[in-house]
């Protein structure tokens, strides 16, 4: 009986082993590649988005997205952050982007910080991920150890960024799709999604829901008649694109699971919201699951935003590390 139960704990540390190690062999990132470099990184970032969040409490959202878009095209190499210039026509005009990416300055403050502190040391790709959890946790989210070491791109790809980032028109089957071809699933999908508890949406993102899903000139029936009301008044058939509107209404600034509770009741904002719940059983029922319990949400969604940022990261020698956010280096 002993060797048996000597022979399970043997057992149980060796299923151990790839969890305790997993963050440093996962692309070859890991959690302290800063540590000796520049000790004071992490404290910098957040002391600069804390700053900008309290300023404007919409900042999270966008910054939060911005490591999203960046990671779906080529990678999280920071390509998104690239102005056009030369050969480089930048994601920032890709249709996903355009109009309603922003938070750029707000890293253009964090990184001349960082190039004070310990210049050419600290990647925009890196920065893009401790943004993206600092602003998370900043809004009552969960927190989680960011893998570290990524490189940044001398080029950017804008029709990856037409092609690949998910619209909030597409099919339910368009949408996970695109996220297996970053290598997440549709836990993944349900997870991240959820960063929708946050932010804004415009008008022209959604419109269609409101006025003409299908083409038959009806609006969306997976879409509360009262809401879709309210919504008409400020999203009109034609004008208004710009006019912005909560992703969840219900808690537009805090970092919760009310996304989920929105979307049983038939409230979720985008048509790539709404279909979580209305067209895939296995997604429908992780929305209840996140609906019941927050924590089970939190758990999942730092999870993957890991997962996430580990998505073809440039290490060792490849990209470089920029000086400038917006332009490769010289």
């Amino acid at each position: 009986m002993a060797k048996s139960l000597g022979f399970i704990l043997v057992l149980s540390l060796v299923s151990l082993v790839p969890l305790c190690f997993s963050a440093r062999t996962q692309g070859g990132l890991y959690p302290q590649f800063y540590d000796h470099s520049c000790p004071k990184a992490q404290e910098i970032v957040k002391s600069i988005v804390a700053k900008a969040v309290a300023k404007e409490a919409r900042m999270a959202a966008s910054l939060l997205r911005l490591h999203f878009h960046d990671c779906f095209v080529k990678g999280c190499d920071a390509s998104v952050l690239l102005d056009s210039s030369g050969t480089i026509i930048s994601e920032k005009r890709s249709n996903p982007n355009r109009n309603s990416a922003r938070g750029f300055e707000v890293l253009d403050e964090i990184k001349a910080a960082l190039e004070k502190e310990c210049p050419e040391t600290v990647s925009c790709a890196d920065l893009l991920a401790l943004v993206a959890r600092d602003s998370t946790v900043l809004t009552g989210g969960p927190s989680w150890e960011v893998p570290l070491g990524r490189r940044d791109a001398r080029g950017a790809s804008l029709s990856g960024s037409n092609n690949n980032i998910p619209a909030p028109n597409n099919t339910f089957q368009t949408i996970l799709t695109k996220f297996k071809l970053q290598g997440l699933n549709i836990v993944d999908l349900v997870a991240l999604s959820g960063s929708h508890t946050i932010g804004n949406s415009r008008c022209t993102s959604f419109r269609q829901r409101l006025y003409n899903q299908s083409g038959n000139g009806q609006p969306d029936n997976t879409l509360d008649q009262t809401y879709a009301a309210q919504l008409r008044k400020r999203c009109p058939r034609s004008g208004g694109d710009q006019n912005l509107f909560f992703l969840d209404f219900v808690s537009p600034t805090k970092f919760d699971n009310s996304y989920f509770k929105n979307l049983l009741a038939y409230k979720g904002l985008l048509n790539s919201d709404e279909v979580l719940f209305t067209k895939n059983e296995e997604s429908r029922e992780l929305v209840k699951k996140y609906a019941e319990n927050q924590e089970l949400f939190f758990q999942q969604f730092a999870e993957s935003m890991v997962k996430m940022g580990n998505i073809s990261p440039l290490t060792g020698s490849k990209g470089e590390i920029r000086k400038n956010c917006r332009k490769v280096n010289a």
